[in-house]
């Protein structure tokens, strides 16, 4: 099996931020993640990454908030876009 394609989303807003995210479902996990997805969520703001959420081979699943890099518990697909959405839309509040 080869990688395929889950989900494609990009928004760049009325203010130019942009919003993307891409899932591919890959026939083996990227090491160190166990699942079988390879994923990047970014949220930008005045070029600058505010949010993202990722699966880097050598780092496995984790996130970014304003310039800070923790560890992300992923789950699913499903719940790892909401967690991404709900990020986005704290820092959009505060705007």
């Amino acid at each position: 099996m080869t990688a395929m394609l889950v989900t494609r989303f990009k928004e760049v807003t009325a203010e130019g931020d942009i919003i993307e995210f891409v899932v591919w479902r890959v026939p083996s996990p990227v090491d160190p993640s166990r699942h079988f997805y390879k994923y990047r969520a970014v949220y930008i703001v005045d070029g600058k990454r505010v949010v993202g959420f990722d699966n880097e081979r050598g780092k496995g699943d984790h996130k970014h908030i304003r310039g800070r890099e923790s560890a992300y518990a992923f789950s699913t697909v499903e719940t790892m876009i909401e967690d991404f959405i709900a990020e986005v839309d704290a820092i959009r509040r505060r705007r």
